[in-house]
């Protein structure tokens, strides 16, 4: 309890916040840096190869998928180092650890080289980035804004407090376009969990490489949020910094390069030949018709009616299915109207399969019980449903509370569906209510058979290898079971306080911000 000057002075702190911590300064939020013209675009080493490859596509989009986790890093690393003219990077999470101080490294590097940089951020997944921010910031080339700040730097948490309302909405969107040739979207974050090497794992991301017209309506996309009125010039929220800062950061890029925890993903850099096969026309890419939807940035504003959010744009443009929905989503909250939407599909004779984390896979305790709450309906509906196993030891993510949990590099993190086998989805959106309704989110739907094929290859007879089948037993209730037939009738890996936090937020009034 706070009591007596102590207790005043936090009621003033709070008192202060609350007049005070949802300000954002006043700023121009409009600017010149616009995405590459084609002409300009096509006139770089990689544009003139990308022209090639594209002549006898008619007007089609070809994408390259990067599953691995090593070999999406290596194309990152080589995407950013064959700009020549543009780099756009927007992303949710950027994480100050290895992967995530290299990647910023190269970013540093192409603007050294003349390459004009521009980083959109989402200001909740760049925890401690600001000085390293700053210290890039003052290379004449790099321009840095963050989407939907906070206006409270040191302690951020506060304005949960302050302006809920607003923080509580995210920009999710993942790209990473070179040239306005080249495009990476699809579910990975920059941070180490993301690119770990990790035996075995099935599926865990999925990401792709673009080129043709989709790379174009990404960086028109870009220009949108960069000039939206929730983009935030670093400057206007992070104040100037020095020599020594600049200084800083190159040699904490320079650590980093040299660690041994880097040599890993270096050499993943060195075996990579994407580019090389792109440059010489020997890049095996899968053409199809292929269309971008993204939300509209003032989504977060909550100005975005129902019509033009992206599940609207995914109805126009994929549903409705005919014979079969095949599902991966790392965070599964169906909710009653998806529920509904689901038995109804099966009731009209579409086969629906969904492949989400288990209890003891997932990152996000919380949000597991949102699906949970839904199983037994979903299986009375006839829906087939799969848990991805945590593969390696179960950890506690450092600093978490008891509602999260993290099995090393186990965790489901793709976000795709098909249907009828010819139509997919890949991106950033998760079938949950804050997907739909809060975060920005944005995907790639692509008429491509063989995509389509290889998502329903995931659930075929290996898939019990690494994930748990749900289903109910003669007595109407749960159990689960492996490839070796053992049937468990608690969730899997799970212990007593897990379980008891899953029952605690499964009766909490949460299931629409999860």
């Amino acid at each position: 309890m706070i009591s007596g000057r102590y207790g005043k002075g936090f009621t003033a702190l709070i008192l202060v916040l609350l007049l005070t911590g949802c300000a954002l300064p006043v700023v121009d939020h409009g600017s010149p840096l616009r995405r590459l013209s084609p002409d300009e675009a096509r006139d770089t080493r990689v544009g003139q190869a990308v022209m090639t490859l594209e002549a006898g596509s008619s007007g089609k989009t070809g994408v390259y998928t990067l599953t691995d986790p090593l070999a999406a890093f290596a194309a990152r690393v080589l995407l950013i180092s064959s700009a020549e003219r543009t780099l756009d990077l927007q992303y949710y999470i950027w994480q100050e650890d290895t992967t995530g101080m290299l990647l910023l490294g190269q970013v540093l590097d192409a603007a050294e080289r003349g390459v004009r940089v521009r980083m959109l951020l989402d200001d909740n997944g760049i925890g401690g980035l600001d000085p390293l921010l700053a210290a890039m910031a003052t290379h004449p080339n790099v321009h840095i804004r963050l989407f939907n700040p906070f206006s409270v730097r040191s302690a951020k948490w506060l304005n949960f407090f302050t302006s809920f309302s607003r923080v509580n909405r995210r920009m999710h969107n993942k790209s990473l376009t070179a040239d306005n040739m080249l495009t990476i979207l699809g579910g990975r974050n920059i941070g180490d969990e993301y690119f770990g090497a990790t035996p075995g794992a099935l599926f865990v991301d999925l990401d792709v490489l673009a080129l043709g017209p989709a790379v174009d309506s990404v960086s028109e996309q870009f220009d949108h949020y960069w000039t939206s009125q929730s983009a935030y010039p670093l400057s206007s929220l992070v104040g100037p910094v020095g020599t020594p800062e600049r200084l800083d950061f190159r040699a904490r890029v320079k650590a980093v390069r040299n660690s041994d925890e880097a040599e890993v993903y270096l050499e993943a850099v060195r075996q990579e030949r994407f580019l090389d096969q792109l440059l010489d026309g020997e890049l095996e890419i899968i053409w199809s018709e292929g269309v971008l939807v993204s939300d509209d940035p003032d989504k977060v504003l909550g100005k975005v009616t129902d019509d033009r959010l992206l599940l609207a744009e995914v109805g126009e443009n994929m549903w409705p299915p005919g014979y079969s929905l095949d599902l991966v989503s790392p965070y599964f909250v169906p909710t009653e109207a998806g529920v509904a939407l689901f038995r109804r599909l099966e009731e009209q004779g579409i086969e629906v399969r969904i492949l989400t984390n288990s209890a003891a896979a997932t990152d996000v305790l919380a949000v597991h019980s949102g699906y949970a709450r839904h199983r037994e309906e979903l299986l009375e509906a006839g829906v087939e449903l799969y848990e991805m196993k945590p593969v390696g030891p179960r950890q506690r993510r450092r600093g978490s509370g008891p509602g999260s949990s993290l099995s090393s590099s186990s965790s489901l993190h793709a976000k795709t569906f098909a249907m009828d086998g010819d139509r997919v989805f890949i991106g950033s959106f998760n079938f949950d209510p804050r997907s739909h309704r809060l975060n920005t989110e944005m995907g790639l739907i692509l008429n491509s058979p063989e995509l389509a094929q290889r998502l329903a290859n995931v659930f075929g007879p290996e898939l019990t290898l690494r994930a748990y089948r749900v289903e109910l037993d003669e007595d109407g209730d749960l159990v689960w079971t492996d490839s070796t037939g053992e049937v468990m009738t608690d969730e899997p890996g799970t212990d007593a306080l897990d379980r008891g936090m899953l029952w605690f937020f499964s009766v909490m009034p949460i299931e629409g911000l999860l």
